[in-house]
This record gives structure tokens, sequence and C-alpha cells, in this order.
């Protein structure tokens, strides 16, 4: 099963939306996850611990990013940002099968942007 954490151990429940960006020759790329009112800033999971980065997690293994940021609205936070180089074509293919799995788990699907 395909999770994201961000302590680990945890896997966060709220499912993001993702941005997908990519270099014209397919060399690299962006994910931009955001995670509206997510389970890790509700007030009973203080006690779990820090947030340590976003870990991708299945049966692979992990890719980890550390580029997590809070946003807040009137002092509150409100959602988690994350984002994921992808550096390349490699690591872009291990990306998307991770993603295939995790939207196969999670009843996600794909909008291709408009040109």
């Amino acid at each position: 099963m395909a999770s994201i954490q961000f302590i680990k151990g945890i896997n966060e429940t709220v499912v993001p939306n993702v941005k997908l960006t990519r270099s014209r020759d397919g060399s690299n790329g962006t994910a931009t996850f955001r995670f509206n009112d997510p389970d890790i800033l509700q007030l009973d999971m203080q006690e779990e611990g820090d947030i340590t980065g976003m870990y991708l997690k299945d049966e692979e293994g992990e890719m980890v990013t550390k580029d997590v940021n809070a946003k807040f609205i009137n002092g509150k936070p409100q959602a988690i940002e994350s984002i994921y180089i992808i550096k390349s074509p490699k690591d872009w293919d291990r990306f998307m099968r991770f993603m295939e799995r995790y939207a196969n788990d999670n009843e996600l699907s794909f909008t291709k942007a408009k040109s």
C-alpha cells in the first residue's frame, strides 16, 4: 500500500492535490503537494512529534523531501505544502509508479493541464 507520512509511522489520511511540472526534455520536474486541513495539523497530533519531512512510501521503498511548509490563515495552520524535486528520467518513472499506486489506493484521478 502506498502512503504519505510527515512523521514516520503515521500515515496522513487527507489526500493531497498534486501538481506536476516536467521539463520539455523530460530530464527533471517537480511535484507540488497541497494538503488542506491535514491530520498532522490537528491538536491531538502535537504529542506525536515534529514534522521531519514528507515521506512517500510504497513496496519499492521510500522517497523523501524536506521541503515542507505550513500555510496559515488568521494565525492558524490550514494546509501543508510540500515540493518533491524529480532529478532524472529514472526518478520520474519511480515517482510515477508511486503516484499510480497512491492514486489506486485513494481513488484519485489525473487531469492533464490545458496548454
